[in-house]
């Protein structure tokens, strides 16, 4: 499939007179935080949503610059009947780019903190799909608005330097494969995270790229909902720039808190069968360093202690 050229939108937004491609940025993004590189399969996590149909679509034509291969797998909850046709749109997507496509279907129970579940039930079956597809990485499709919204939901609930470091382009997964992928956790990354939510859109436009729209974005009970549609809109008017200042602070927040990891300086194996281990209330594990030195990893009242011999 020919797709149109990729030329950034004709009328600029506030603050950017010439805004790259969303296609540009993503490139940008994915070599210089190195997220992925060639030969990498990547596992695109598709709702049918605009993001992720941007995620796929950006991520299809980057194929010959990048030299990774694409996977795509839906997650259907079975809480919104609409789910399964949103589904059915991503899969249409997916064929049209030459991507593989599967859903899994997940049973979350009604009950407190449904949320939480069902995101919970979602990671697991994205991480189960990485295992089975051999992939280095699982791609989801936040944006800069959305790191941005999530800093000032964290800000609201009193969250502290650590809480405020949210959604950077590269992070642990938070849940580990179920025990049939016996797999190690890929990591997420974000490819669309230096990306405004008008850029995505430009893009879709730009494309004719069919997406669903998801009504739990437009109910006023969550609270992201009020926070994207009520705060975030007035601190816009006050500060033009709100977005952009609110993901420097949460990037900031992160090198804060490398001061005090105790796992710097380790690789992304070391770092994963650390957590693992800790995840699992493993009393202790070893592991080499650079050298041939040897250190002892205990988890005392939960923490991450190394313990060179």
């Amino acid at each position: 499939m020919t797709a149109p050229p990729d030329e950034p939108p004709s009328a600029p937004r506030t603050g950017r007179s010439h805004p790259p491609s969303l296609r540009r940025i993503a490139e940008r993004t994915i070599r210089d935080e190195r997220l992925f590189t060639r030969g990498d399969v990547v596992l695109v996590a598709l709702s049918g949503g605009p993001d992720s149909t941007a995620l796929l679509h950006v991520l299809a034509l980057l194929r010959r610059t990048i030299g990774h291969t694409l996977v795509a797998h839906g997650v259907d909850h079975g809480l919104r009947a609409a789910a399964a046709e949103e589904l059915a749109l991503a899969g249409a997507q997916a064929e049209k780019l030459g991507v593989p496509f599967e859903v899994t279907r997940v049973d979350v129970a009604p009950g407190g903190n449904l949320q939480a579940r069902a995101r919970e039930a979602r990671h697991r079956a994205l991480q189960d799909a990485a295992a089975r597809h051999g992939a280095q990485v699982i791609a989801t499709g936040h944006t800069a608005d959305d790191r941005a919204e999530t800093v000032l939901l964290r800000l609201l609930r009193g969250a502290g330097p650590r809480g405020l470091s949210v959604l950077g382009p590269r992070a642990p997964s938070p849940v580990m494969p179920s025990e049939a992928a016996r797999a190690a956790a890929v990591d997420l990354v974000r490819p669309l995270i230096r990306a405004r939510r008008a850029d995505v859109l430009a893009h879709l436009a730009r494309h004719g790229l069919a997406h669903a729209a998801d009504p739990s974005n437009a109910d006023p009970r969550f609270t992201r909902v009020r926070v994207r549609r009520e705060v975030l809109p007035l601190l816009q008017e006050i500060s033009p720039g709100i977005v952009e200042h609110l993901c420097a602070l949460a990037d900031m927040m992160g090198e804060l808190g490398l001061e005090d990891d105790p796992l710097r300086g380790l690789g992304r194996a070391q770092r994963s069968m650390i957590e693992r281990a800790n995840r699992l209330g493993q009393r202790i594990v070893k592991i080499r360093l650079r050298g041939g030195r040897e250190v002892d990893v205990t988890f005392p009242d939960g923490k991450i202690v190394l313990n060179e011999k």
